[in-house]
């Protein structure tokens, strides 16, 4: 079977807007797969601080694109999805801020950007897939016929990564997460290689004042249609 004709839901949005939680909802309603794109960018992060891999080195990081043993799997107990590196479980390690901001370094560079796009195509499998990204409308699946950008306003974000944190027992101020998820929306926006920006036939999804399965609900609503 042709894979352009497996169906792709894609997902994107700014760091905060609830992507994830909402993807994977919309994924376990629908039957299919699912897809953190950006998991991917934070697990190379992750592999290369802990080989000492300087950000500079793209040799070595397309090396560790192309190599890193990954595996995800939906936890029994919470239903969140765990991330394996080499078989280690390194979710909380990824869930960090400097591993976010890391990630989104790197996700600048347009030689690690094509490096993952084969390992994010190779997640196109029947039933039909769920991927939440940056660009997942407009450069990994363009061909999707479902494409929602997921958004809300920075200061509902900044509280709901907040209070992320408090639950994962990790203090952090609003004023400073706040200048964190702006500098990460001024990277994202501005870089020369696949921006942070709707695609064209997107469907604008603004959960600031949404709760999830609101959300939830309006995007399934959207792909069954």
């Amino acid at each position: 079977m042709n894979s352009t004709a497996i169906p792709v839901v894609t997902i994107d949005g700014p760091a905060g807007s609830g992507k994830g939680t909402i993807a994977r909802q919309v994924a376990e309603i629908l039957g299919y797969h699912y897809l953190d794109s950006g998991s991917l960018y934070r697990i190379l992060a992750l592999s290369s601080q802990q080989q000492q891999v300087e950000n500079d080195d793209l040799e070595a990081l397309v090396e560790l694109c192309q190599t890193m043993l990954i595996s995800f799997e939906v936890s029994s107990v919470d239903e969140n999805v765990r991330v394996f590196l080499s078989n280690q479980d390194v979710s909380g390690q990824l869930r960090t801020e400097e591993c976010a901001a890391r990630a989104s370094q790197l996700a600048a560079h347009p030689q690690l950007r094509s490096a993952l796009l084969e390992r994010q195509h190779a997640f196109r499998v029947l039933p039909g897939l769920v991927a939440e990204g940056r660009d997942m409308g407009t450069v990994v699946f363009p061909d999707s016929n479902t494409k929602i950008f997921l958004t809300a306003s920075v200061h509902e974000r900044a509280t709901r990564r907040q209070k992320q944190l408090k639950k994962q027992g990790i203090g952090a101020s609003l004023d400073h997460l706040l200048k964190e998820i702006e500098a990460r929306d001024s990277r994202d926006e501005n870089r020369a290689i696949s921006p942070l920006r709707p695609a064209k036939d997107a469907v604008l999804v603004d959960s600031t004042d949404l709760s999830i399965d609101q959300v939830v609900q309006r995007i399934v609503e959207i792909v069954r249609r």
